[in-house]
Protein backbone atom coordinates (compact mmCIF):
# COMPACT_ATOMS: atom_id res chain seq x y z
CA UNK A 1 0.00 0.00 0.00
CA UNK A 2 2.83 2.69 1.00
CA UNK A 3 4.38 1.84 -2.22
CA UNK A 4 1.20 2.40 -4.35
CA UNK A 5 1.00 5.55 -1.95
CA UNK A 6 4.29 6.75 -3.24
CA UNK A 7 3.92 6.54 -6.79
CA UNK A 8 0.60 7.40 -7.10
CA UNK A 9 1.47 11.00 -4.86
CA UNK A 10 4.68 11.21 -7.64
CA UNK A 11 2.35 11.35 -10.41
CA UNK A 12 -0.06 13.49 -9.27
CA UNK A 13 2.43 16.11 -8.05
CA UNK A 14 4.22 16.05 -11.57
CA UNK A 15 0.80 16.66 -13.22
CA UNK A 16 -0.27 19.34 -11.62
CA UNK A 17 2.71 21.12 -11.61
CA UNK A 18 3.11 20.93 -15.54
CA UNK A 19 -0.81 21.15 -16.12
CA UNK A 20 -0.76 24.55 -14.13
CA UNK A 21 -0.09 27.14 -16.12
CA UNK A 22 -1.52 25.15 -19.64
CA UNK A 23 -4.54 26.09 -21.31
CA UNK A 24 -6.29 22.87 -22.30
CA UNK A 25 -9.41 24.03 -23.43
CA UNK A 26 -10.48 22.63 -26.52
CA UNK A 27 -14.34 23.14 -26.81
CA UNK A 28 -15.29 23.97 -30.59
CA UNK A 29 -17.36 26.93 -31.77
CA UNK A 30 -21.02 26.44 -32.55
CA UNK A 31 -21.16 23.54 -34.96
CA UNK A 32 -25.06 22.89 -36.24
CA UNK A 33 -26.37 19.70 -37.33
CA UNK A 34 -26.12 19.75 -41.15
CA UNK A 35 -22.40 21.50 -40.54
CA UNK A 36 -21.07 17.70 -39.89
CA UNK A 37 -23.99 15.57 -40.91
CA UNK A 38 -22.37 14.26 -44.06
CA UNK A 39 -24.56 11.08 -44.85
CA UNK A 40 -27.22 8.42 -43.66
CA UNK A 41 -26.78 4.99 -45.22
CA UNK A 42 -29.93 2.22 -44.87
CA UNK A 43 -28.36 -0.86 -43.49
CA UNK A 44 -32.57 -2.40 -43.78
CA UNK A 45 -35.28 -3.04 -41.06
CA UNK A 46 -34.84 -5.54 -38.65
CA UNK A 47 -37.60 -6.86 -36.76
CA UNK A 48 -38.21 -7.12 -33.62
CA UNK A 49 -37.56 -11.17 -33.83
CA UNK A 50 -34.29 -10.53 -36.08
CA UNK A 51 -33.23 -8.46 -33.11
CA UNK A 52 -33.74 -11.52 -30.69
CA UNK A 53 -32.35 -13.34 -32.38
CA UNK A 54 -29.33 -11.87 -33.06
CA UNK A 55 -29.16 -10.91 -29.04
CA UNK A 56 -29.25 -14.70 -28.17
CA UNK A 57 -26.20 -15.68 -30.67
CA UNK A 58 -24.17 -12.46 -29.20
CA UNK A 59 -24.77 -13.86 -25.90
CA UNK A 60 -27.78 -10.88 -24.48
CA UNK A 61 -30.32 -13.25 -24.56
CA UNK A 62 -31.77 -12.28 -21.35
CA UNK A 63 -31.79 -8.79 -22.45
CA UNK A 64 -34.07 -9.98 -25.80
CA UNK A 65 -37.39 -9.35 -24.41
CA UNK A 66 -36.51 -5.77 -24.49
CA UNK A 67 -37.08 -6.21 -28.25
CA UNK A 68 -40.80 -4.67 -28.76
CA UNK A 69 -40.32 -3.16 -31.67
CA UNK A 70 -38.77 -3.03 -35.90
CA UNK A 71 -36.15 -1.27 -36.26
CA UNK A 72 -34.51 1.13 -39.20
CA UNK A 73 -31.16 0.84 -38.92
CA UNK A 74 -28.76 3.34 -40.49
CA UNK A 75 -24.56 3.78 -40.96
CA UNK A 76 -24.40 7.31 -39.92
CA UNK A 77 -21.18 9.12 -41.74
CA UNK A 78 -20.71 12.74 -40.05
CA UNK A 79 -17.67 15.24 -39.01
CA UNK A 80 -15.27 15.81 -36.32
CA UNK A 81 -12.83 18.49 -36.23
CA UNK A 82 -9.26 16.15 -35.58
CA UNK A 83 -5.94 18.36 -35.56
CA UNK A 84 -7.36 21.42 -36.99
CA UNK A 85 -9.24 19.29 -39.63
CA UNK A 86 -12.53 18.26 -40.39
CA UNK A 87 -12.24 14.63 -40.46
CA UNK A 88 -15.08 11.75 -40.99
CA UNK A 89 -16.30 9.16 -38.37
CA UNK A 90 -19.26 6.93 -37.83
CA UNK A 91 -21.51 5.06 -35.82
CA UNK A 92 -24.53 3.23 -35.86
CA UNK A 93 -28.24 4.77 -35.58
CA UNK A 94 -31.48 2.61 -34.53
CA UNK A 95 -35.13 4.20 -35.16
CA UNK A 96 -37.47 1.89 -33.85
CA UNK A 97 -40.97 2.12 -36.14
CA UNK A 98 -44.40 2.99 -35.17
CA UNK A 99 -43.83 4.37 -31.92
CA UNK A 100 -47.05 5.78 -30.58
CA UNK A 101 -45.15 8.33 -28.57
CA UNK A 102 -42.05 10.55 -29.76
CA UNK A 103 -39.15 8.84 -28.97
CA UNK A 104 -35.67 9.71 -26.70
CA UNK A 105 -32.29 9.22 -27.24
CA UNK A 106 -29.84 6.39 -25.82
CA UNK A 107 -25.96 7.64 -26.71
CA UNK A 108 -24.53 4.39 -25.96
CA UNK A 109 -20.61 3.98 -25.93
CA UNK A 110 -18.80 0.39 -26.46
CA UNK A 111 -16.33 -0.93 -24.44
CA UNK A 112 -12.63 -1.15 -26.37
CA UNK A 113 -12.74 -3.03 -29.20
CA UNK A 114 -9.19 -3.63 -31.06
CA UNK A 115 -10.63 -5.40 -34.72
CA UNK A 116 -11.84 -2.78 -37.38
CA UNK A 117 -14.90 -5.33 -37.66
CA UNK A 118 -16.17 -5.12 -34.36
CA UNK A 119 -16.90 -1.25 -35.53
CA UNK A 120 -20.67 -0.98 -34.56
CA UNK A 121 -21.66 0.62 -38.18
CA UNK A 122 -20.59 -2.64 -39.44
CA UNK A 123 -24.28 -4.20 -38.24
CA UNK A 124 -25.71 -6.79 -38.67
CA UNK A 125 -22.25 -8.83 -39.11
CA UNK A 126 -21.36 -6.95 -35.54
CA UNK A 127 -23.43 -6.73 -32.64
CA UNK A 128 -23.15 -4.42 -29.38
CA UNK A 129 -25.98 -5.45 -27.31
CA UNK A 130 -26.81 -1.52 -27.39
CA UNK A 131 -29.02 -1.76 -30.77
CA UNK A 132 -31.39 -3.25 -27.70
CA UNK A 133 -32.22 0.26 -27.08
CA UNK A 134 -33.66 1.08 -30.49
CA UNK A 135 -36.16 -2.31 -29.95
CA UNK A 136 -37.42 -1.07 -26.93
CA UNK A 137 -38.16 2.06 -28.32
CA UNK A 138 -35.51 4.40 -27.95
CA UNK A 139 -33.66 6.27 -30.81
CA UNK A 140 -30.18 4.52 -30.37
CA UNK A 141 -26.83 6.35 -31.47
CA UNK A 142 -23.80 3.55 -31.38
CA UNK A 143 -20.59 5.52 -32.22
CA UNK A 144 -17.82 3.91 -33.76
CA UNK A 145 -15.44 6.46 -32.43
CA UNK A 146 -12.32 7.68 -34.23
CA UNK A 147 -10.29 5.00 -35.27
CA UNK A 148 -12.90 3.09 -36.42
CA UNK A 149 -15.20 2.61 -39.29
CA UNK A 150 -15.10 5.38 -42.05
CA UNK A 151 -12.22 6.45 -40.14
CA UNK A 152 -10.09 3.29 -39.71
CA UNK A 153 -6.99 5.52 -41.71
CA UNK A 154 -6.37 7.20 -38.03
CA UNK A 155 -5.06 5.75 -34.97
CA UNK A 156 -7.92 5.45 -32.51
CA UNK A 157 -7.27 8.04 -29.95
CA UNK A 158 -7.49 5.68 -27.14
CA UNK A 159 -8.61 7.10 -23.74
CA UNK A 160 -8.32 10.89 -25.22
CA UNK A 161 -11.32 13.11 -23.95
CA UNK A 162 -11.18 16.08 -26.33
CA UNK A 163 -12.25 13.02 -29.28
CA UNK A 164 -13.39 10.65 -27.14
CA UNK A 165 -16.06 13.81 -26.14
CA UNK A 166 -16.78 14.86 -29.64
CA UNK A 167 -17.22 11.28 -31.10
CA UNK A 168 -20.15 10.88 -28.53
CA UNK A 169 -21.60 14.53 -29.14
CA UNK A 170 -21.07 14.91 -33.05
CA UNK A 171 -22.61 12.02 -33.79
CA UNK A 172 -26.25 12.99 -31.91
CA UNK A 173 -26.29 16.53 -33.12
CA UNK A 174 -25.92 14.70 -36.82
CA UNK A 175 -28.19 12.33 -35.39
CA UNK A 176 -30.30 14.95 -34.59
CA UNK A 177 -30.30 16.66 -37.86
CA UNK A 178 -30.98 13.53 -40.13
CA UNK A 179 -34.09 12.71 -37.85
CA UNK A 180 -35.66 15.91 -37.61
CA UNK A 181 -35.08 15.99 -41.85
CA UNK A 182 -36.91 12.57 -41.79
CA UNK A 183 -40.04 14.19 -39.31
CA UNK A 184 -39.13 11.43 -36.76
CA UNK A 185 -40.93 12.81 -33.46
CA UNK A 186 -38.24 13.02 -30.55
CA UNK A 187 -38.22 14.32 -27.04
CA UNK A 188 -35.73 16.46 -25.74
CA UNK A 189 -34.44 13.64 -23.37
CA UNK A 190 -31.20 12.33 -23.84
CA UNK A 191 -29.46 9.59 -21.96
CA UNK A 192 -25.84 8.49 -22.20
CA UNK A 193 -24.77 4.78 -21.50
CA UNK A 194 -21.04 3.61 -21.55
CA UNK A 195 -19.41 0.33 -20.26
CA UNK A 196 -15.61 0.23 -20.08
CA UNK A 197 -14.04 2.92 -22.88
CA UNK A 198 -17.40 3.55 -23.26
CA UNK A 199 -18.07 4.39 -19.91
CA UNK A 200 -15.05 6.65 -20.33
CA UNK A 201 -16.28 8.35 -23.04
CA UNK A 202 -19.64 8.96 -21.96
CA UNK A 203 -17.77 10.77 -18.86
CA UNK A 204 -16.24 12.79 -21.51
CA UNK A 205 -19.15 13.88 -23.73
CA UNK A 206 -21.21 14.39 -20.31
CA UNK A 207 -18.49 16.66 -19.69
CA UNK A 208 -18.55 18.65 -22.51
CA UNK A 209 -22.43 19.20 -23.14
CA UNK A 210 -22.69 20.18 -19.17
CA UNK A 211 -19.72 22.70 -20.20
CA UNK A 212 -20.01 23.95 -23.55
CA UNK A 213 -23.64 25.67 -24.07
CA UNK A 214 -22.92 26.15 -27.70
CA UNK A 215 -24.08 22.45 -28.33
CA UNK A 216 -27.37 23.29 -26.79
CA UNK A 217 -28.08 19.39 -25.42
CA UNK A 218 -28.60 18.62 -21.66
CA UNK A 219 -28.46 15.52 -20.41
CA UNK A 220 -31.18 13.99 -18.83
CA UNK A 221 -28.51 11.00 -17.07
CA UNK A 222 -25.99 9.20 -17.36
CA UNK A 223 -24.46 5.83 -16.49
CA UNK A 224 -21.18 5.52 -16.64
CA UNK A 225 -19.03 1.70 -16.21
CA UNK A 226 -15.88 0.53 -15.33
CA UNK A 227 -14.12 3.54 -16.88
CA UNK A 228 -10.52 4.75 -16.49
CA UNK A 229 -11.82 8.08 -15.29
CA UNK A 230 -8.92 8.94 -13.01
CA UNK A 231 -5.87 7.51 -15.82
CA UNK A 232 -3.34 8.61 -12.82
CA UNK A 233 -4.79 6.00 -10.16
CA UNK A 234 -5.25 3.84 -12.89
CA UNK A 235 -2.00 3.57 -14.65
CA UNK A 236 -0.52 3.74 -10.93
CA UNK A 237 -2.31 0.64 -9.77
CA UNK A 238 -1.37 -1.01 -13.10
CA UNK A 239 2.53 0.00 -12.48
CA UNK A 240 2.45 -1.25 -8.86
CA UNK A 241 1.03 -4.50 -9.56
CA UNK A 242 2.97 -7.81 -10.69
CA UNK A 243 -0.17 -9.18 -12.52
CA UNK A 244 -1.85 -7.38 -15.12
CA UNK A 245 -4.66 -9.19 -17.45
CA UNK A 246 -5.51 -6.69 -20.06
CA UNK A 247 -1.87 -6.26 -21.46
CA UNK A 248 -3.45 -5.31 -24.74
CA UNK A 249 -4.95 -2.57 -22.81
CA UNK A 250 -1.91 -0.61 -22.27
CA UNK A 251 -0.05 -1.19 -25.62
CA UNK A 252 -3.38 0.41 -26.95
CA UNK A 253 -2.99 3.43 -24.15
CA UNK A 254 0.89 3.86 -25.31
CA UNK A 255 0.07 3.71 -29.67
CA UNK A 256 -2.18 5.97 -28.95
CA UNK A 257 -0.70 9.00 -27.17
CA UNK A 258 2.21 8.54 -29.20
CA UNK A 259 0.64 9.04 -32.35
CA UNK A 260 -2.40 11.39 -31.53
CA UNK A 261 0.65 13.73 -29.73
CA UNK A 262 3.11 13.01 -32.19
CA UNK A 263 5.34 12.01 -30.13
CA UNK A 264 7.04 9.21 -32.60
CA UNK A 265 9.00 7.65 -30.37
CA UNK A 266 10.04 3.95 -31.26
CA UNK A 267 7.95 1.41 -29.30
CA UNK A 268 11.45 -0.26 -27.89
CA UNK A 269 10.96 3.28 -25.81
CA UNK A 270 7.84 2.17 -23.70
CA UNK A 271 7.94 -2.13 -24.13
CA UNK A 272 10.67 -4.45 -23.72
CA UNK A 273 11.69 -7.16 -26.53
CA UNK A 274 10.00 -9.01 -28.08
CA UNK A 275 6.83 -7.48 -27.50
CA UNK A 276 8.22 -3.58 -29.02
CA UNK A 277 8.54 -5.31 -32.34
CA UNK A 278 5.39 -7.20 -32.07
CA UNK A 279 2.90 -4.79 -30.80
CA UNK A 280 2.34 -2.73 -34.39
CA UNK A 281 1.22 -5.78 -36.22
CA UNK A 282 -1.13 -7.03 -32.63
CA UNK A 283 -2.66 -3.63 -33.50
CA UNK A 284 -3.63 -3.60 -37.00
CA UNK A 285 -7.01 -4.36 -36.59
CA UNK A 286 -7.26 -7.55 -37.35
CA UNK A 287 -7.00 -9.43 -33.77
CA UNK A 288 -8.99 -9.89 -30.86
CA UNK A 289 -8.06 -8.57 -27.41
CA UNK A 290 -8.12 -12.44 -26.84
CA UNK A 291 -5.29 -12.70 -29.36
CA UNK A 292 -3.37 -9.96 -28.57
CA UNK A 293 -3.62 -10.56 -24.70
CA UNK A 294 -1.82 -14.05 -25.38
CA UNK A 295 0.86 -12.64 -27.61
CA UNK A 296 1.84 -10.11 -24.40
CA UNK A 297 2.68 -10.81 -20.77
CA UNK A 298 0.48 -10.34 -17.33
CA UNK A 299 3.73 -9.24 -15.85
CA UNK A 300 3.68 -5.16 -16.51
CA UNK A 301 7.69 -5.65 -15.01
CA UNK A 302 7.68 -7.76 -18.08
CA UNK A 303 6.16 -5.75 -20.63
CA UNK A 304 7.43 -2.46 -19.90
CA UNK A 305 10.75 -1.38 -21.13
CA UNK A 306 12.95 -1.27 -17.66
CA UNK A 307 13.95 2.80 -17.95
CA UNK A 308 10.65 3.55 -19.09
CA UNK A 309 8.74 1.51 -16.25
CA UNK A 310 11.72 2.96 -13.47
CA UNK A 311 10.93 6.81 -14.87
CA UNK A 312 7.22 6.38 -13.68
CA UNK A 313 8.45 6.97 -10.47
CA UNK A 314 10.18 9.75 -11.05
CA UNK A 315 9.00 13.37 -11.00
CA UNK A 316 11.43 14.68 -13.64
CA UNK A 317 11.27 11.87 -16.16
CA UNK A 318 7.93 10.99 -18.72
CA UNK A 319 6.26 14.68 -18.19
CA UNK A 320 4.68 14.63 -21.57
CA UNK A 321 3.23 11.11 -20.35
CA UNK A 322 1.91 12.46 -17.04
CA UNK A 323 0.50 15.63 -18.72
CA UNK A 324 -1.63 13.81 -21.13
CA UNK A 325 -2.63 11.60 -17.82
CA UNK A 326 -3.21 14.64 -16.03
CA UNK A 327 -5.43 16.38 -18.56
CA UNK A 328 -7.62 13.41 -19.77
CA UNK A 329 -8.41 12.56 -16.30
CA UNK A 330 -11.65 14.06 -14.64
CA UNK A 331 -9.77 16.20 -12.07
CA UNK A 332 -12.23 18.94 -11.17
CA UNK A 333 -14.94 18.84 -13.25
CA UNK A 334 -18.69 18.10 -11.21
CA UNK A 335 -21.66 16.52 -12.95
CA UNK A 336 -24.71 18.34 -13.11
CA UNK A 337 -26.80 16.26 -14.16
CA UNK A 338 -27.85 12.49 -12.73
CA UNK A 339 -25.41 10.05 -12.85
CA UNK A 340 -24.54 6.36 -11.87
CA UNK A 341 -21.50 5.14 -11.62
CA UNK A 342 -20.97 1.45 -11.96
CA UNK A 343 -18.23 -1.18 -11.36
CA UNK A 344 -17.21 -4.62 -10.18
CA UNK A 345 -15.39 -4.90 -7.04
CA UNK A 346 -13.30 -7.74 -8.90
CA UNK A 347 -12.58 -5.72 -12.35
CA UNK A 348 -9.38 -7.38 -13.64
CA UNK A 349 -8.57 -4.99 -16.55
CA UNK A 350 -9.82 -1.52 -14.82
CA UNK A 351 -9.16 -1.23 -11.19
CA UNK A 352 -11.91 -0.95 -8.69
CA UNK A 353 -10.26 1.89 -7.10
CA UNK A 354 -10.45 4.08 -10.18
CA UNK A 355 -14.19 4.79 -9.61
CA UNK A 356 -13.87 5.34 -5.87
CA UNK A 357 -11.17 7.73 -6.46
CA UNK A 358 -13.60 9.64 -8.93
CA UNK A 359 -16.33 8.98 -6.85
CA UNK A 360 -15.04 10.28 -3.61
CA UNK A 361 -13.76 13.48 -5.60
CA UNK A 362 -17.60 14.17 -6.86
CA UNK A 363 -18.79 13.90 -3.36
CA UNK A 364 -16.19 15.94 -2.09
CA UNK A 365 -16.37 18.68 -4.84
CA UNK A 366 -20.25 18.98 -3.63
CA UNK A 367 -22.11 16.50 -5.85
CA UNK A 368 -25.29 16.06 -4.99
CA UNK A 369 -26.77 13.91 -7.95
CA UNK A 370 -24.34 11.22 -8.30
CA UNK A 371 -24.59 8.03 -7.28
CA UNK A 372 -21.98 4.98 -6.82
CA UNK A 373 -23.35 1.41 -7.29
CA UNK A 374 -20.17 -1.25 -6.89
CA UNK A 375 -20.89 -5.13 -8.31
CA UNK A 376 -20.15 -7.01 -5.83
CA UNK A 377 -17.61 -9.68 -7.19
CA UNK A 378 -18.52 -8.52 -10.72
CA UNK A 379 -15.27 -8.63 -13.17
CA UNK A 380 -14.53 -6.50 -16.25
CA UNK A 381 -16.47 -9.19 -18.21
CA UNK A 382 -19.28 -9.94 -16.14
CA UNK A 383 -20.40 -6.48 -14.75
CA UNK A 384 -21.69 -5.82 -17.60
CA UNK A 385 -25.38 -7.69 -17.61
CA UNK A 386 -26.03 -6.34 -13.70
CA UNK A 387 -25.03 -3.07 -14.96
CA UNK A 388 -27.81 -2.53 -17.30
CA UNK A 389 -30.18 -4.28 -15.43
CA UNK A 390 -29.75 -1.41 -13.29
CA UNK A 391 -29.82 1.54 -15.68
CA UNK A 392 -32.50 0.14 -17.75
CA UNK A 393 -35.43 0.67 -15.25
CA UNK A 394 -33.80 3.93 -14.11
CA UNK A 395 -33.85 5.06 -17.83
CA UNK A 396 -37.44 4.35 -17.93
CA UNK A 397 -38.56 5.95 -14.59
CA UNK A 398 -36.34 9.13 -15.78
CA UNK A 399 -37.89 8.98 -19.32
CA UNK A 400 -41.01 11.11 -18.94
Amino acid sequence: MKKNFSLLSVVLVTVFVYTSCRKTDWHPGPQSGNQIFVSATSLGTFSKTDLQGLAAKAGFGAFAPLAVYNVDFYKLVYKINYKGSMVEASGLLGVPKKLLLPSSIVSAQHGTIFRYADAPSNFPNTFTGFELFAAAGYIAVIPDYLGYGVSENITHPYYDKQYSALSVVNMIEAAKYFLQKQKTAMTNRLFLVGYSEGGYATMAAQEEIETNPAHKLTVTAAAEGAGGYDLTTFLSDVADTSYYSAPSFLAMIMKSYNTTYSWNRPYSDFFQQPYASEIPALLDGSKTREQIDASLTTSPAALFNPTFYANLKDPTKETALKIKVGENSFLSWVPKSPTRLYHGTADDAVPFNTSVVTYNRFIAAGATNVEFIPIPNGTHATSVSPMMSNVLPWIISLDK
